[in-house]
């Protein structure tokens, strides 16, 4: 994104004009989070999400190889049993202090359907395996998220994504798929067998039972021209429109206190490969922290210098197949919370969200992230019925987030937004009712599958029973 030489050259220029106490800013602000204990009282291990901001100490750690063995596990296991796969959610989904159940051992490619482009998978498989497995067979998914460390039961569940207005989010690939209940039993579920818990369970967040096998509409393996560019914020929002229509997938994100945004492009293409090379999207974030660390106090100047920095930037661009492209490398932590608007809003909602930022928060460094999602069935996804443009706001894991709720969700709230079910939000069961057509319907059947609350963890009781967690 931006060049070290580049930021500490237009930064260093800055403060020798006159900038003061930018030592002190960045030694303040540069303080790892304390760690809690490696194991409890009773000798339990620490499990932590890749933030670090959830903890827990479960009692059992179960990680079946079959399912038959799943089978049994659900019957005897401690409660509340929680399916966890890479801890990528930034909520408390998978905390318990009874049953941590992992599917690493339940991975791979059960079968494909070449002349449909269909493939059924284990779902503890990652992303990033699921790339190489289909395009071997001739295969692609359609559409991936920015991160792809995620398990594909865990991406289903949570309503993960891409972008691109004629891509639906990872579930809406889902043509069928086979879940293990409470009581051990399966169900094989698709629109035309067990079509409601199809409809309440492709977006599940593990609160129906646990996805063993997931069979994807995939398409034919195509090569794809990723192109990233620089370019002023205020005329990337006036052509947002156009671009969505321009480009296969599309998003933006708008760096704040530097008035820059930062366009990637995805088109089909037959030009020959080209490898995207070393990622460096990592080192761009530290230089963006740098900035905010010398100029934080001084935002004339932070501007100034981003300007600098960004004004000469040339385009880039990689050429190879989409799933090698599509999905980033994020070794920097933080925590997130997005949430999904009507197409409409997204524009309004991400300008009142900079401008809240650069007035009430200077220590905000993460570009907003800023993508569009085609709307689906699922009872629980947030792009049910509508199309959907969405909003996402980082903080740097060791910075206070708390800004997230109270700057930032009363915003997203008030133009109707749906929280993504895997990053953070404040809301409760009395908030979904009003958000999602079908929510009580999907309540009702997650009651009848686990009467005794087996799956519910005290972040799931106020999902689904508005109970304080």
């Amino acid at each position: 994104m931006v060049s070290r030489r580049a930021v500490v050259g237009a930064a260093g220029g800055a403060i020798g004009a006159g900038a003061v106490g930018a030592v002190g800013y960045r030694a303040w602000r540069d303080r790892e989070p304390a760690s809690p204990p490696a194991q409890d009282a009773e000798g339990h291990l620490l499990w932590r999400n890749w933030s670090g901001i959830e903890h827990a100490y479960p009692a059992q750690r179960l990680a079946p190889a079959s399912e038959d063995e799943l089978s049994v596990l659900l019957r005897t296991a401690q409660t509340p049993i929680r399916p966890v796969g890479a801890g990528h959610s930034f909520t408390g989904l998978a905390v318990t202090d009874g049953a941590l159940l992992s599917l690493d051992r339940m991975t791979g490619l059960v079968a494909h359907d070449a002349t449909a482009h269909r493939a059924t998978i284990w779902s503890g498989t990652r992303l990033a395996e699921i790339g190489p497995a289909l395009a071997a067979i001739g295969q692609e998914m359609p559409n991936l998220p920015d991160i792809n460390k995620q398990s594909l039961a865990g991406g289903v569940s949570t309503g993960t994504h891409g972008t691109g207005r004629q891509f639906r989010a990872l579930h809406g690939q889902i043509v069928k798929f086979r879940i293990a209940l409470a009581n051990g039993e399966f169900k094989d579920c698709s629109p035309s067998d067990n079509a409601e818990l199809f409809a309440a369970a492709r977006v599940g967040l593990g609160a129906f039972g646990v996805l063993t096998q997931i069979e994807l509409q995939n398409a034919p393996l195509v090569r794809v021209l990723k192109r990233t560019w620089v370019a002023d914020l205020e005329a990337t929002l006036e052509q947002w429109p156009t671009l969505q229509s321009a480009h296969r997938n599309i998003e933006f994100y708008a760096v704040p206190f530097t008035g820059y945004a930062v366009i990637i492009s995805h088109d089909p293409t037959e030009l020959p490969v080209r490898p995207r090379g070393q990622d460096e999207d990592a080192n761009g974030l530290m230089e963006l922290k740098a900035l905010r660390d010398w100029l934080g106090f001084a935002p004339a100047l932070r501007r100034a210098a981003a300007h600098a920095a960004f004004q000469d930037m040339a385009p880039t661009e990689a050429v190879d197949e989409g799933w090698k492209l599509l999905s980033n490398e994020r070794p920097v932590r933080f925590n997130e919370m997005e949430y999904h608007l009507p197409l409409e809003q997204q524009l309004p909602v991400l300008r009142e969200v900079i401008a809240a930022i650069e007035r009430h928060r200077r220590d905000v460094f993460f570009p907003i992230e800023a993508r569009t999602i085609k709307q689906d069935d699922a009872w629980l996804s947030p792009f049910y019925g509508r199309d959907c443009g969405s909003v996402a706001v980082h903080a740097y894991y060791k910075d206070d987030h708390q800004f997230l709720f109270d700057l930032i969700e009363p915003i997203f709230r008030r133009h109707d937004g749906r929280p993504h079910w895997g990053k953070l939000h404040s809301l409760r069961a009395q908030d979904f009712t009003s958000l999602y057509p079908r929510f009580n319907d999907a309540a009702a059947l997650r009651r009848e599958l686990d009467p005794h609350g087996r799956f519910l963890n005290p972040h799931l009781r106020r999902v689904f029973l508005g109970e304080e967690a």
